[in-house]
């Protein structure tokens, strides 16, 4: 898993596949060294961004405000840090998902 998540002192960093217009959101797997996550959110007006924020929000139970998309905004490979996060606090929570 170590290959799309990066640790800092104060949050993690993401590397993400974002696949909008999806039948609903989910963590899907590991591939190529990024996690794809699937949005149901249409890729038009930053309305998948905001999907994909309010999704790890309520995923990790943390506020938007500590999500941050890093690059990628108008391209489906995107870097995403999370601050007030570990490795082992985003394993934890999706240790339900096969990655």
């Amino acid at each position: 898993m170590e290959n799309f998540i990066k640790e800092f002192e104060n949050g993690i960093l993401l590397k993400v596949k974002a696949v909008p217009n999806s039948s609903k959101n989910d963590i899907c797997e590991v591939m190529d060294g990024t996690l794809k996550i699937k949005i149901k959110a249409p890729a038009v007006e930053n309305k998948a961004n905001e999907e994909l924020v309010k999704f790890l929000s309520k995923l990790l139970k943390l506020p938007k405000s500590s999500i941050t998309l890093k690059s990628g905004e108008t391209a489906k490979l995107k870097t995403i840090y999370i601050s007030g996060c570990t490795i082992d606090k985003f394993n934890n929570v999706c240790a339900n998902i096969d990655l």
